[in-house]
């Protein structure tokens, strides 16, 4: 009688670290959110004082309507210097991006980051049953990286 299998029984191979390590593990929930009527002023003070770049624009429900960035309110002090018009009446509403690109807070974290490479984008929003509950940024996603130190992926 000869042998059959020499290997032996073969096991499910297990998930690696990198694998289970999701965007929710990593996303910020607390966060500085913004309102449409806020004034573009009022968002750069709030930049400024955080220490942030950007953030979700949501209405009285929480629900996402938007991003202002530092880019959006550089772009409307120019504009409100070349026309010579004061900011004090500019709104969010007015600057914010208002197509907004979300992901899935169950996203594999490193999908995440390559999704950061091919859209450009600073941070994502996550959003869970139309609510805002968080965001992701590129500085989470090192974090991440530096958690794993590049063994396990």
């Amino acid at each position: 009688m000869g042998i059959k299998n020499f290997m032996g029984k073969r096991a499910k191979p297990e998930k690696s670290t990198s694998e289970q390590i999701s965007v929710s593990d990593y996303m910020t929930r607390n966060l500085i959110v913004f309102s449409p009527k806020q004034s573009v002023l009022e968002v750069m003070d709030l930049l400024i004082k955080h220490n942030i770049s950007g953030g979700p624009v949501v209405n009285e429900s929480q629900e996402l309507v938007g991003i202002i960035s530092e880019g959006d309110c550089i772009k409307q002090i120019s504009e409100s210097r070349y026309y010579n018009q004061p900011m004090e009446n500019i709104n969010v509403e007015e600057h914010m991006i208002k197509n907004v690109e979300t992901i899935n807070g169950d996203m594999n974290i490193f999908d995440a980051a390559e999704k950061f490479l091919t859209s450009k984008r600073r941070r994502f929003p996550i959003i869970e049953e139309g609510k805002l509950i968080g965001q992701i940024s590129q500085k989470d996603i090192l974090k991440a990286a530096l958690q794993l130190k590049g063994h396990s992926w």
